[in-house]
């Protein structure tokens, strides 16, 4: 049985996408499977680390064969549209520099991942630097594991915050582990009103985002399944619905 790994950061960006899906908690990963363990989507919390114990977790139940790294990013240009998703076809490593291609067709829409929440300045940093339309906190993670292994590795990315926009800093309530501290950043939030517009618009761009992701990574394993095993994807640059 063909065995593709799905790993994201958050279960609200997965949401519509494992409806239906069988859903377990083990060691502090999320998972979900479809089709008898065909599809495994598993989240852990932000960051490479955490990315890496998800993909530990599903790999306890049988050999990988593929894998997609999904799940929210923030924008690092303009034209890029909050809650589009986009196919990633370069991943940059901002820690290490290194830089992996994703298993798709060749597009210009790079990711960085970083190490924090980009705020605006570190996007602007992280764009100068990399020339990346994207940045996020666990793809190339997910992207060097997949090269040790040998296995193809993609990437699709739904944008949650546009390349300017002015939000609260997300890494004061992300703990070690990788989760976020709910709670605390609600209380945050509601004694700090010049931030609910853009709170506000940031949710509704996230919903619409993992709805997108949904329906990108499906029309995509769904196209995968029907040219076989030894297909590689082609087709658009990138998937906006």
């Amino acid at each position: 049985m063909t065995r593709t790994a799905i790993i994201a950061a958050m279960p609200a960006e997965l949401k519509f996408l494992v409806c239906g899906w069988h859903h377990k908690r083990s060691n502090g990963v999320d998972l979900w499977c479809f089709n008898n363990g065909e599809r495994v989507a598993a989240c852990a919390g932000a960051g490479v680390s955490a990315a890496t114990r998800a993909f530990a977790e599903v790999e306890k139940s049988g050999e990988v064969e593929k894998v997609v790294s999904v799940g929210w990013a923030g924008a690092l240009r303009e034209e890029l549209v909050p809650g589009q998703a986009y196919d990633v076809s370069t991943v940059i490593d901002a820690h290490t520099g290194e830089r992996f291609i994703a298993a798709g067709p060749p597009n210009n829409c790079w990711l960085v991942t970083n190490s924090r929440v980009a705020d605006a300045t570190e996007k602007k940093r992280l764009a100068s630097t990399y020339e990346a339309s994207l940045v996020d906190m666990e793809a190339a993670g997910v992207a060097r594991l997949a090269k040790m292994r040998g296995i193809p590795f993609y990437c699709i990315k739904g944008i949650s915050d546009g390349y300017s926009d002015q939000l609260p800093d997300f890494n004061r309530f992300i703990l070690p582990s990788g989760q976020f501290k709910l709670t605390r950043f609600v209380v945050f939030a509601l004694l700090h009103p010049r931030y609910w517009h853009a709170l506000i618009r940031m949710g509704e761009n996230s919903r619409k985002a993992a709805r997108n992701i949904a329906q990108s990574v499906l029309d995509f394993l769904d196209e995968l399944d029907e040219r076989g095993p030894a297909s590689k994807r082609n087709g658009n640059q990138n998937h906006q619905h």
